[in-house]
């Protein structure tokens, strides 16, 4: 079997030469778009966009990573700390096939089990991050990493949350009790 996969020959191109399709019906959400601007800018690109090499104009369309080379665009630093590339792996598939393969890709992501991400929230708080950084790394709101720790219901997830004051037992309320 001599096949080997495209990811074994990545190439380096200048941006200028990559263009997006016109069929890819993903889109990400600002907050989603900053994460991934922080994950390459703290990671660098760990993975490459897929694209199909156009011979005749030397150019290349766009399979899977557009958000990526989105960053690229619109992101000085990266370009610049890039030198102007994208890290690509070429498939060489007709039209019909790349846009199979496009809607594979954006489907096969999947998305995030509440649970586990709860108790990522957990274990990130046992190992002594605050919710600023969990915010900030994780690109969650304050609300949402809320809503995760009380799945879990574990007391110390909130050890360092400040509680409103909005009711105060009065001293015969506690005489009924």
């Amino acid at each position: 079997m001599n096949y080997q996969s495209p990811v074994y020959h990545i190439i380096s191109v200048p941006i200028e030469k990559i263009v997006p399709n016109t069929y890819n019906p993903n889109s990400v959400a600002p907050p989603e778009l900053k994460l991934l601007y922080d994950s390459i800018k703290e990671d660098g690109y760990t993975m490459p966009i897929v694209c199909y090499h156009v011979k005749e104009n030397d150019t290349y369309v766009i399979v899977d990573g557009f958000h990526r080379y989105r960053i690229m665009l619109e992101y000085p630093d990266i370009y610049e700390r890039e030198g102007g590339k994208l890290p690509v792996s070429v498939i060489d598939k007709s039209l019909d096939c790349r846009m199979a393969s496009t809607i594979r890709h954006n489907r096969a992501r999947g998305s995030h089990d509440v649970d586990l991400m709860s108790n990522i929230v957990a274990e990130l708080h046992e190992l002594g991050r605050s919710d600023s950084w969990i915010s900030r790394h994780l690109g969650m709101d304050k609300d949402e990493i809320l809503r995760l720790k009380q799945i879990t219901g574990l007391a110390a997830l909130f050890q360092d949350v400040e509680f409103g004051k909005a009711w105060q037992p009065l001293d015969e309320d506690l005489q009924q009790l």
